[in-house]
């Protein structure tokens, strides 16, 4: 229920309401109002606003950043490592404190090895995936010590070479494209013709060739999919990663130094959603380590996180300008919208539009169906498409008020067109 904290028990939803999804865990209220850490967002809102407009405001929990960093830890083996891949959220201050709680750093562009490098993580702990890398961009992470992981034969030779040129060693893994995908995945990242890594037949021989150039051979990265709440899939996943590059280096001949296991773990977004027990999966992957062929018995093995990492830990806060009537339907205006929450919109990889978490913040408190209503919160954009919920059971709300729309610490700012109508970004601050 929007007007209330997470966990508490939802009245029963008023008419024609569409459902939203679970508000996260580590949420509370002080004096009827949304707190993260302990503060009120209205407090925080008014800080940022010292410095310019205080919403739209992205606001970061340090302390659940923590927290979510050491339930996994604790979930999974102690010899598995852990990756945050920054695309999820590069904002520097999260980007900072992220590089302390994890193993290793997981890059996809020049640009987020700067930033990579900016906020303090050694290039020994970064690794380079994605295709289309330019020469610029390998040779950089070359010249750093970075681990590349190629996706094809022609990116190999064009590193090859560079790193010739350079007079380097550079360090090189090769990211596979499985057969199978993540079963249950948001976003299917193998299985089939993908422009993501090379097709499991042509990985033996590439591996040969970069174990006989003389660079320092990295292992495999093998990524399924993303997105998934379904613990058994993920474990299934995890089981056919194992054999698949024990296989692939018997065929070739070679050893496997790491193996990146991928990710695929999922946060719930809407009605009916429930979160992924990472518990199970670590158990499993535990008793899989603990019997692994002779292949992989010297192999470090590592997990590949994004969203699952700091998602929940952040919320987006916009405030109502306008109150308005349309054929009977409630619409909130806020100054936001999807030029900083396309996710939220639908418009990020949904085939359906569903609504996110959403609550009015600055009256969250439990509350009688008496004082709810059904409204659809749109954003400042001229566009149908900027909508941050649609038709759903709200407190009722006044201009003034603050909206909330909670996950929105992964896939938020960076991946949403802030210059759209020329609106620009919004703040964004780390408590």
């Amino acid at each position: 229920m929007s007007g209330m904290q997470g966990g508490e028990t939802a009245q029963k939803p008023l008419a024609k309401a569409k459902p939203m999804g679970p508000i996260p865990p580590g949420y509370g209220a002080v004096d009827g109002v949304l707190a993260v850490d302990g503060v009120p967002v209205t407090r925080l809102v008014e800080e940022a606003g010292q410095n310019g407009r205080g919403t739209p405001l992205f606001v970061y929990s340090a302390a659940l950043l923590r927290a979510r960093v050491a339930q996994l830890r604790a979930a999974l083996p102690e010899s598995v490592a852990i990756h945050y891949a920054m695309k999820a959220n590069p904002f520097a201050p999260l980007l900072a404190l992220m590089g302390t709680l994890v193993d290793g750093l997981d890059i996809a562009s020049g640009g987020e090895l700067a930033m990579a490098r900016a906020a303090g993580v050694a290039a020994a702990r970064i690794s380079f995936a994605g295709p289309g890398k330019r020469d610029a961009e390998l040779e950089a992470a070359i010249a750093e010590g970075v681990t590349l992981n190629l996706e094809s034969e022609a990116e190999a030779h064009r590193a090859l070479a560079i790193a010739d040129r350079l007079g380097v060693v550079p360090r090189l893994a090769i990211r596979v494209n499985p057969e199978f995908d993540l079963k249950g995945s948001g976003m299917k990242m193998g299985g089939g013709a993908k422009q993501f890594g090379l097709d499991e037949a042509r990985v033996p021989a590439l591996a040969r060739e970069i174990v006989a150039s003389g660079a320092e051979w990295r292992g495999f990265h093998i990524y399924a999919g993303s997105q998934a709440l379904d613990a058994e899939a993920i474990i299934d996943t995890q089981a056919q990663t194992l054999a698949l590059a024990a296989r692939l280096a018997r065929e070739a001949g070679v050893g496997v130094p790491h193996l990146n296991l991928g990710g695929g773990f999922g946060i719930p977004y809407f009605g009916g959603d429930v979160a992924l027990d990472v518990g199970r999966i670590g158990q499993a992957l535990g008793e899989r380590l603990a019997q692994l062929p002779d292949e992989l018995k010297d192999t470090q093995f590592c997990v590949e996180l994004g969203r699952w990492l700091v998602g929940e830990a952040g919320v987006y806060l916009t405030r109502i300008v306008e109150r308005k009537e349309s054929h009977g339907e409630v619409f909130l205006i806020t100054d936001g919208g999807l030029h900083h929450q396309l996710a939220a919109s639908g418009q990020f990889g949904t085939v359906v539009r569903r609504n996110y978490p959403v609550a009015i913040a600055s009256r969250f408190a439990p509350v009688d169906a008496a004082e709810m209503e059904v409204a659809s919160v749109v954003g400042c954009l001229c566009t149908p498409l900027d909508r941050l919920a649609e038709k759903a059971e709200f407190l009722i709300a006044k201009v003034g008020d603050l909206v909330a729309v909670f996950c929105a610490g992964a896939y938020g700012a960076s991946a949403s067109p802030a210059a759209f109508l020329g609106q620009g970004p919004a703040v964004e601050i780390l408590v």
